[in-house]
């Protein structure tokens, strides 16, 4: 009976989730966002930025994976700012590039952004944004919270899910 019960809420919040999916006020959203900008489009700056990214998110997970709210994300992540950049520059200096990296958190207006089966509407959102010099290239985007994507190691994204794991543990 407790599996169904649990089920029947599950089902609900994701027909509560996909009846706000199409919202137009994406500023009044509980994301925050993550945006790491390469210094331009050419192949080695997009290649390092993979791998900032990499070393970014293994940094972050820890810090945001147990907040339990995005203003509590945010407060997590203004706290570790020049920690992000760091490690940003770090990878950048062992790849052999040297123009630095900056990590902000901001308000900032964003398109309409789809991957795979994630859609964020256009509109101001707050985001932590990596630049890796110039920050004029190609980005790479994902939510930081609620944590819905990470990185595998092989550069594969991989969703994830507070919800899922709360029923895992509650089932397993």
């Amino acid at each position: 009976m407790k599996k169904i019960v649990v089920i029947l809420l599950l089902l609900s919040f994701v027909g509560l989730c996909l009846a706000f999916a199409g919202t137009e006020k994406p500023q009044e959203t509980e994301y925050l966002r993550v945006h790491i900008r390469a210094n331009s489009n050419e192949e080695a700056d997009q290649t390092v930025k993979y791998r900032v990214r990499d070393a970014v998110v293994a940094y972050l997970t820890p810090t945001v994976a147990e907040c339990g709210t995005k203003e509590a994300a945010m407060s997590a992540v203004r706290k570790e700012l020049s920690a992000i950049s760091a490690v940003a520059d770090k990878v950048l200096r062992e790849n052999g590039f040297f123009y630095g990296a900056r990590a902000s958190l901001k308000q900032e207006e964003f398109p309409t952004r789809v991957y795979e089966n994630a859609t964020l509407g256009a509109g101001i959102y707050d985001a932590l944004i990596v630049e890796l010099g110039e920050g004029t290239g190609d980005n790479w985007w994902c939510v930081v919270y609620p944590p819905l994507c990470f990185t595998a190691g092989n550069g594969n994204i991989v969703y994830r899910s507070k919800i899922a794991e709360i029923i895992a543990k509650f089932f397993g």
